[in-house]
């Protein structure tokens, strides 16, 4: 294919960036002319059918809306909510408690529930309230904490499919890819601007060449998001494999960050939204230009398509040393063997590793018809799909794999999906619900917002504001609709019953780390430090002809016997452990954007007989009798440690009763008394078992 006129439109472009280095970083200069590039042509549709689709549409700038009410607005958010509740005829119900708004909140924020200390800072006045200066102050504290990104994170691995091995028949190991977890993490806690979260997962590798030395590894950890995808390791195609890994990566970008469903467009055009089979095979061209290294290699008969790791500059010898809980006791030193079981590096590495991508042969993708990779018909030239009224950029350059494109197009101020998909997942996770229904769907098949111009409010502050996810969330939490009670009302249920208009809190039920890390938390276990590496290391890697992953063992042991945070869990695919799976916990192999809320009895089983469930209620139960000042001061403790309250007068009296009661009652194998330790683990697994521990107001 003649790429003439490319190759003089980059040696002009490496003229013009050139030039400006005077003024401007080399990596500014050549974003700037990337983005200017998808801001020249922004009318272009290469054919695709125009669709009035609301979310395709520009963002609008609408204006706080009138109220009757104007006590009742904190901030414009209330305004907008309130204006389309007045106008449906409907009051919100009352605000919840200081304490129920306390607990929420916590766990919204950090995953974890609030301490003694702060419960008892929430104790209302005597005119029963709090000051609002505390509520923002508790607010802050909570957003400025490690805990914050840890929960935060967990949401957008959720969607990225994040997992520790290849999953389907061959179950190789990734252990690596905690690197991308803890990058996450750290991106979140750090506050990073949305569009430098996205561009530096998508092409990170290629903004690292002109990035300063102490950023370069970040951004090649950084695309660990197009590496940690399924694998299937058993297929003997070389061009099967490649096509399955392309649309796996076009499937997880698109709708991580879209919220629309480019893959189905592998085999024919989009059954509903203004995609065509020859815009996906355009965007594959992309991706075939990448190589993904995700560290697979070894024996060719379990292994058939094996993949190597990226070097990072880092030392694994420094590493190890600035991360004292992974190293080896200091009584003895490891063997060699050991050390791999630990997963502690080589001594003769010279550098840690990472999975991620890096630049390949650059080469448009055949266009596959039905999706057949036997079935080619001519190359389709790479280029961004028109969807959005964006430039497709038309030729790629021939010098680069187009990625670099797609972060900027994806990113582009003028976008319209990639800000209202943002906010409306934050407003999801604090409210139970997005604004948008159909969270992981904001193609013609989705549902449309129920407050279109709040979401377009949202997505024009988010984008004002840098793209800074811990100023949107504060504002949200201190809204007065995300105070409302949780309580019906019976003339807006017979009004509104799905609660659309937000006349009231959605009840949610604690996620599956939540309940784990609380359980933790109250038993006085729980080590809140954040955990560097990954017990899949110790697997050993699978560059050394590690096996395949059975996985079940160790997933179970580390959830029994591993203190830290549920976050850093091994996540297995095929082989989720019991305490998170029984919860609802997303299928790793999946871009998840809501998990399912199921309610059954094994739910209530588990955090009765499940070893993990009585081992901590019987740390609990030691935690409670070390407390000095007698029975009922035991019993507030644990019911501020668990729920989050005091227990009512009624309650208090009744648990008194009841250890009262079991410390007399016989052991039915032995004829003694139980004893006090005996009781007061039962009161902690009642405490654990209830409805109110696993459930929001």
């Amino acid at each position: 294919m003649w790429r003439a006129p490319t190759i003089l439109l980059a040696l002009l472009l490496c003229s013009l960036g050139t030039s400006a280095r005077i003024s401007a970083s080399p990596a500014a200069s050549k974003e700037a002319s990337v983005a200017s590039r998808v801001a020249t042509t922004a009318n272009e549709t290469n054919g695709a059918p125009k669709v009035d689709h609301w979310a395709f549409a520009p963002v609008s700038d609408p204006k706080s809306p009138p109220v009757r009410d104007i006590s009742w607005p904190m901030n414009p958010v209330d305004s907008f909510i309130l204006a389309r509740l007045e106008a449906a005829g409907l009051k919100p119900v009352h605000a919840a408690s200081p304490w129920e708004w306390l607990r929420r909140a916590s766990f919204d924020l950090t995953g974890l529930p609030p301490t003694p200390e702060q419960v008892s800072a929430f104790q209302p006045d005597d005119t029963g309230t709090v000051p609002e200066s505390r509520y923002a102050a508790q607010v802050d504290e909570w957003l400025s904490s490690s805990a914050f990104g840890q929960r935060w994170a967990r949401h957008w691995l959720d969607v990225a499919r994040f997992a520790e091995s290849a999953g389907k028949e061959r179950n190789h190991p990734f252990p690596e890819a905690w690197r991308y977890r803890d990058w996450v993490v750290d991106a979140f806690n750090a506050d990073k601007p949305y569009s430098e979260f996205v561009r530096e997962q998508i092409a990170g590798d290629l903004l690292a060449t002109t990035a300063p030395p102490e950023r370069r590894d970040a951004l090649i950890i950084a695309t660990g998001f197009l590496a940690i995808g399924t694998k299937g390791l058993n297929e003997k195609r070389r061009e099967q494999f490649l096509a399955d890994l392309v649309d796996e990566q076009i499937d997880t970008t698109t709708r991580a960050i879209l919220g629309v469903t480019v893959a189905c467009a592998r085999c024919h055009d989009h059954k509903s939204d203004p995609i065509l089979q020859r815009d996906y095979y355009a965007l594959a061209g992309i991706f075939r230009s990448t190589e993904t290294c995700y560290g697979t290699t070894g024996d060719a008969a379990r292994n058939r398509q094996p993949s190597k790791l990226i070097p990072l500059e880092r030392s694994p010898r420094a590493e190890l040393a600035q991360e004292p809980q992974r190293a080896a006791p200091a009584r003895r030193r490891p063997s060699e063997r050991e050390a791999k079981l630990q997963g502690l590096p080589d001594n003769r590495a010279t550098n840690a590793l990472a999975m991620g991508v890096r630049e390949g042969r650059v080469e448009d993708a055949f266009f596959l018809v039905r999706g057949e990779v036997t079935q080619r018909s001519g190359r389709v030239p790479r280029r961004l799909i028109p969807l959005l009224g964006l430039s497709s950029m038309d030729p790629m350059p021939a010098f680069e794999s187009g990625r670099r494109e797609l972060a900027a197009w994806l990113t582009h101020p003028n976008n319209p999906l990639t800000a209202r998909v943002a906010v409306n997942r934050i407003w999801l996770h604090l409210f139970g619900r997005g604004l948008v229904a159909s969270a992981d769907d904001f193609g013609l098949g989705g549902h449309r917002p129920t407050h279109p111009e709040l979401l377009d409010h949202l997505a024009r502050r988010f984008q004002a504001g840098g793209g800074s996810t811990k100023s949107l969330i504060r504002e949200l939490v201190l809204s007065r609709t995300y105070r409302l009670s949780s309580e019906a009302d019976p003339a807006c249920q017979a009004i509104d019953p799905d609660n659309e208009l937000l006349w009231r809190a959605r009840p949610k039920r604690l996620d599956a780390e939540s309940i784990r890390d609380t359980m933790l938390s109250a038993a006085g276990t729980l080590d809140p430090r954040p955990l560097r590496g990954s017990l899949v290391a110790q697997m050993g890697n699978p560059q050394d002809g590690a096996r395949p992953l059975g996985g079940r063992y160790l997933v179970e042991r580390a959830g029994e016997r591993m203190n830290h945070r549920s976050l850093y869990l091994p996540v297995i695919r095929d082989a989720v452990a019991d305490v998170l799976d029984v919860f609802d916990f997303a299928e790793p192999s999946l871009v998840v954007v809501q998990r399912d809320e199921t309610l059954v009895p094994a739910q209530t089983l588990f955090l009765m007989n499940s070893p993990f469930s009585r081992d901590q209620a019987r740390a609990f139960a030691q935690r409670l009798l070390r407390h000095p000042d007698g029975d009922a001061a035991r019993i507030r403790l644990a019911y501020r440690l668990s729920l989050a309250r005091d227990p009512a007068p009624r309650e208090e009296s009744r648990a008194l009763e009841f250890i009262r009661s079991e410390s007399l009652a016989r052991d039915t194998r032995t004829g003694k008394p139980a004893g006090r330790d005996e009781a007061w683990t039962l009161l902690a697994q009642a405490l654990f078992a209830c409805a109110e521990f696993r459930y929001l107001p």
